[in-house]
């Protein structure tokens, strides 16, 4: 008889940031995520993790608390290894709720790669393990704060930065002006809006931009807005990606076919897991678009996850995996390790290679 899963554990978890992370969407004190622990007959266990983010995907902690249950009932008793089967009765149960959905994904994958004896990166089909780079975000506040927070984080060793807009054009446009005097010219700066200004403000201010290294601007314009994305993209110098606007593959299909974007953020939390933004990373292949992969507030257990995901394809480009680094706890055993600049390991044991840190 096939292996069936047999216990499902919900573990809530409140972890406060070092200091307040502020975007167009609001401010973010504490990361309010959602463990899974699951179980087999066979005795495995897989491990996963989400970070629900109300602007974004419609969910908090206690909705993905409460539809964490229908997702039991619906996978008690499934095969663990069947993921797609196992997808399709978590859709079925409830439409959306892609952020829990991700964190019982992760624990599917987390089992089928230690039943495979597999690395989650070797079982997703990578041939070699080597080290990510990520960024580091600053987020919104004084200019001249944020241009100091800049160059510390160029003084760190960090080759990339992100810096967080989204605000009235000349704020925008001062903040990066002095984040460009305070760490030259050379460091590639990332913006991201977070769907903050409108099509007008974003053409105007992405239009100055032009010279500046900016690499990309993540999300200008209202996700609802997608329709008129693509005009954006247009009149930018500044290439143009889709975050909030891109959930799963069908909203790729979607903006690739309106050519909306020049690249595409995949974060597990958006997509629903490893299942959907393997599809997604297939899309993109095909269509020669480069990748982002990022996420939310997630800790070193869910990065870990995405990271491995990152070593699947190599339309990958980037990845934005800062956000462990600003917790004040770590509920996180194993998984990825963060070297000086920004260099993510990733390990080389069976499965995610990362598990919750229980009690006692």
């Amino acid at each position: 008889m096939n292996d069936r899963i047999i216990r499902i554990e919900l573990v809530p978890a409140r972890i406060k940031l070092k200091k307040p992370f502020v975007i167009s969407l609001g401010r973010v004190d504490y990361a309010d995520n959602v463990f899974v622990r699951m179980e087999t007959s066979s005795g495995l266990s897989g491990f996963g993790e989400c970070c629900p983010f109300r602007p974004v995907n419609g969910e908090s902690q206690e909705t993905a608390l409460v539809v964490g249950k229908y997702l039991s009932e619906a996978l008690k008793g499934q095969d663990p290894l069947d993921i797609g089967t196992c997808t399709k009765r978590m859709d079925s149960s409830i439409y959306g709720n892609f952020s829990i959905k991700s964190a019982f994904d992760m624990a599917l994958y987390d089992i089928a790669a230690r039943a495979a004896g597999l690395p989650l990166h070797a079982y997703l089909g990578s041939h070699m393990n080597r080290p990510l780079l990520t960024d580091y975000t600053v987020s919104i506040g004084e200019s001249r704060q944020m241009a100091r927070d800049a160059a510390e984080l160029v003084q760190e060793g960090y080759r990339a930065i992100k810096v967080k807009v989204g605000r009235r054009k000349e704020e925008d446009l001062e903040c990066i002006r002095l984040i460009r005097e305070a760490i030259g010219t050379d460091i590639p700066v990332r913006l991201d809006a977070n769907q903050g200004w409108n099509v007008s403000t974003a053409i105007a201010i992405l239009s100055e931009m032009e010279g500046m290294n900016i690499e990309f601007c993540e999300e200008p314009i209202p996700r609802w807005d997608f329709m008129n994305l693509g005009r954006v993209r247009k009149a930018s110098p500044v290439p143009i990606m889709a975050d909030e606007t891109c959930s799963d593959d069908h909203d790729l299909e979607r903006l690739l076919e309106l050519q909306a974007c020049d690249y595409v953020n995949i974060k597990l939390g958006k997509s629903g897991g490893l299942y959907k933004a393997g599809k997604m990373l297939k899309l993109a292949e095909q269509a020669g678009m480069k990748v982002q992969i990022g996420g939310f507030v997630e800790s070193r257990l869910g990065f870990t996850a995405s990271a491995h995901l990152a070593l699947s394809s190599a339309c990958v480009q980037w990845c934005d995996f800062d956000t462990p680094l600003m917790l004040e706890e770590d509920p996180c055993e194993g998984g990825i390790r963060y070297l000086p600049g920004g260099e993510v390991v990733i390990p080389e044991k069976p499965g995610l290679g990362a598990s919750l840190r229980l009690p006692a």
